[in-house]
Formats: C-alpha cells, structure tokens, sequence
C-alpha cells in the first residue's frame, strides 16, 4: 500500500512540474504580444503573483529569515532582467542565456553548499559556456540586440544565486522569498505603471496571464512538486520551459531566433539533460 501511495505522490510531483514548466514557458509570448514598456508589464506581472501567493499560503510567507532577505536580493533583478531582455532581444536568447545559470551553479555550489565539483560537472560548464559564446555570433550582424544579450547574461547570474540560496533555505523561507520578490519588483517599478495608460481588456488578460498563471501558479506547482521528486529530475523536467518558450513564440508571434542562437541555445539544453541523465544513471 505504501509503494503505490508513493507512486501515486511520485506521478502527481511529475504531473506538478510539467505543469510548472509549461506555465513558466509561455512567458516570452505574452511579453512580446504586450505594448506596454517592460517595467509596467513587470509590476502587473509581480502583483498578480504575489497577490496570489498572499491568498494562498497567508501566515507562511510571513517566516523571513536571512537566506529569504538574500534570495529577495537575487529574485527581483531576475525578474527585471528577464522580462527587460525578452522586450529588446528574441525570446530564445534570452531564456536560453538565462538558461546558463545550472552550470553556473555547479561552480559555485562547491564553495557555498560543500559538494565536490567532478569532471562531468567542469565538462557541463565548460559546454555551456561555449553555446553562450554562439550567441555573440549572430550579435555582429545584429547591434541593435548587444543590450538584450547583456542583460540575459546578467540573468543568469541573478538566477545563479536564487538557485544556490533558495537551496540552502528551507520551505517557508522560499515561499517567502517568492512572495517578498515580487513586492520589491512592485515597489521598484510603481512609477512606471502610475505613468502609463490602463491596459485594454485584451491586454489586461495577457498581464492577469503573466501575473496569477505563469509566474504565480507556476511557482506553486513547482513547489509542490518538489516535494517527491529528485533534484535531478526536477531538473530535467524543468528543461521543458526553454525548450518550449521559443516555440510559443513562434506560434505566437512569428519570431524566429537566429541560427547561431539556436545552436547554442541547444548545445545547452541538452548538455544539462545529458548531464541528468549521467548523473540518474549512477544513482540506479
């Protein structure tokens, strides 16, 4: 009885970060669809999911400890970074250079969290760092887009050091980090939305969309998750949210990532996934 309650957890921990990486992907179609400057669709985006996490876990995202303050400190230029990089580059560039950030981890998790950086560990950062260097190829022939590609840098270092904090923090303290992020993310881009024009009913959908669903639902679903699964699979099941951000794009919208771009933006996917599967392998 307990092996099939376990699988029964194990399957709907599965199902809940599939969930959480499909939400998490169609961020980039919504930004792009949107008129408004990337900081008004920031403080929508932000109010929303935190509006949704006040609802939802109340008392719990008031347990603020000191790894909380620092994941704040790393989530909110996340945030602004992402959504910034999406407006002035393509979509894939700046998921995917976001993206860098579990190789770059591997890096510095020795140092913070004690583990032992193994060979396919510099060999996973070493292959990410050469499909972020393709993205500069196509930059030559394109200036207008060297911003967008800094600021995706910028965001996977941002994410590198939510993902190293949040790890050493524990549950409550992650939800509230999430929580007090997006009220930081608010606080920052106010005058922006004070200044700008109300959204039409279509747009105020796309941002209720970005806000309740794919930032805030997405973070929940992820959570929940967590909670039977390995850090290795939820890993490679969150690789959908690259994988798929390009392709909603696409759809969406017609852009179209350029060729060079592509190419490392996969070299990276599937170094991480490769990575995982190597690693799922010496666990069986």
């Amino acid at each position: 009885m307990d092996s099939l309650v376990t699988g029964s957890q194990r399957s709907k921990a599965i199902l809940f970060t599939v969930i959480a990486s499909i939400l998490w992907s169609t961020a980039g179609v919504f930004i792009k669809l949107l008129s408004q400057d990337a900081f008004t669709i920031l403080f929508y985006r932000s109010f929303f999911a935190a509006l949704l996490f006040l609802i939802i876990f109340r008392k719990e995202i008031l347990k603020v400890n000191k790894l909380t303050c620092i994941a704040v400190l790393f989530y909110a230029p996340l945030l602004i970074c992402f959504v910034t990089s999406t407006k002035l580059t393509t979509a894939a560039n700046a998921i995917f250079l976001q993206y860098t950030a579990p190789a770059l981890v591997l890096l510095v998790e020795p140092i913070f969290l004690k583990t032992k950086l193994s060979k396919i560990n510099i060999w996973t950062v070493v292959l990410c760092i050469s499909g972020m260097a393709l993205f500069f190829v196509d930059q030559l022939s394109a200036p207008d887009n060297w911003l967008g590609i800094i600021i995706a840098c910028f965001s996977g270092l941002m994410l590198t050091g939510l993902i190293v904090t949040q790890k050493m923090n524990n549950n409550s303290g992650q939800l509230a980090a999430v929580f007090w992020g997006n009220v930081v993310v608010c606080l920052i881009t106010l005058p922006w939305f004070i200044d700008s024009p109300y959204p039409s009913l279509g747009e105020f959908s796309y941002l209720l969309i970005l806000g309740f669903g794919q930032l805030g639902l997405g973070f929940i679903f992820f959570l929940r998750g967590q909670k039977y699964l390995s850090a290795i699979e939820s890993s490679l099941i969150s690789m959908l949210e690259p994988i798929l951000n390009p392709v909603w794009v696409i759809i969406g919208y017609g852009e179209v990532p350029g060729l060079w771009a592509l190419m490392g933006g996969l070299l990276i996917v599937l170094t991480l996934i490769v990575r995982m599967f190597v690693l799922r392998q010496r666990e069986t």
